[in-house]
């Protein structure tokens, strides 16, 4: 049993689908407060910074899994969750037709281990349909994604090219943690 320190329903859902027993608490963590515009970076000081809080408030009678996602533009750009629907449009317009780079960071810790990772899975989309990407932004299916989509989502029919893994594009890469579980 672990707890996952995530609200996200694809990290969960990740967990499920790999046999591992958990339950969802999210401790208070601001993200907002990291200043840096390098995306592995960020990630893991979002990670590391969400289990010092998990730690905090949580304790470690139960392993703890806090894990951070953001997405990089070709150009290196951070491309964040999107404030509202222009800035869903600004950010989806940016991977459309290009290379993107998921990263994702997690910190497990129990009383005995501590194990961190950071990962990337790298897309190539095709452009995005005018129409189909208009749908979706009206959608609100957006809202609370890292880059404004999912690649299990929207993007998937875009997809031309991936290197990684899809765990890692979903926000939690399960395969480098298994072991530290003994699975």
């Amino acid at each position: 049993m672990v707890i996952l320190c995530s609200a996200s329903e694809s990290r969960a859902l990740l967990l499920r689908n790999f046999g591992i027993a958990f339950i969802q608490k999210v401790p208070e963590y601001d993200e907002e407060q990291i200043t840096t515009t390098i995306a592995k970076d960020f990630v893991y000081t979002a990670s590391k910074g969400k289990l010092e809080a998990a730690v905090r408030e949580f304790g470690l009678d139960t392993p703890l899994l806090c894990a951070d996602t953001v997405i990089a533009a070709a150009d290196g750009t951070i491309l964040r969750k999107p404030k509202d629907i222009g800035d869903a449009r600004r950010i989806l317009e940016i991977q459309s037709g290009s290379e993107i780079s998921i990263i994702s960071s997690l910190h497990y810790r129990s009383k005995t281990l501590l194990f961190s990772d950071t990962s990337a899975t790298h897309y190539r989309f095709a452009a995005f349909e005018e129409e189909a990407m208009e749908a979706y932004l009206q959608s609100g299916q957006w809202e609370g994604k890292a880059g404004g989509c999912m690649v299990e989502g929207f993007c998937k029919k875009y997809i031309l090219e991936v290197r990684g893994f899809e765990s890692t594009a979903m926000g939690l890469q399960v395969e480098t943690l298994l072991p530290w579980l003994g699975k």
